[in-house]
């Protein structure tokens, strides 16, 4: 469950930006670390494990454990959803800030572009954790 959220805040980065021309038209954000750094990312993926972990456990029926799945399913999609829309709407804040024609994630980008991820981390509030230098 989490890779899918994973994949879709991806395709919620991938978004075209209309503005004029900069230096390099082409900026990139890296979900790794927003994903890393993010609680409201980490709560929603924690909450949903632990959910889906419970309902695996319950001594429920069958049914009642697939009616539960259904359930979350629809709640994954919505949080999917509100995570995907927040990062697309502070990248497309940045590239309209910037004048940036286009916006990818980091993770699919060989070389080039900008890489605006800490201006998105401000818009989302999120503060990058610390490197275990152990």
């Amino acid at each position: 469950m989490k890779r899918l959220l994973i994949a879709a805040a991806a395709c919620a980065a991938l978004s075209a930006c209309a503005g004029q021309s900069s230096q390099s038209s082409v900026a990139t954000v890296d979900l790794a670390r927003i994903q890393a750094n993010w609680p409201k990312f980490i709560n929603y993926s924690n909450q949903l494990a632990s959910d889906t972990e419970a309902i695996n456990r319950s001594s429920a029926s069958p049914k009642q454990k697939a009616d539960s799945l259904d359930q979350l399913r629809r709640r994954y999609v919505d949080m999917q959803n509100e995570v995907s829309g927040d990062v697309r709407s502070a990248a497309e804040q940045v590239a309209s800030d910037k004048h940036f024609k286009l916006v990818v994630t980091r993770q699919f980008v060989g070389y080039g572009g900008v890489d605006i991820t800490p201006d998105v981390e401000k818009i989302l509030k999120i503060t990058e954790k610390p490197q275990d230098k152990s």
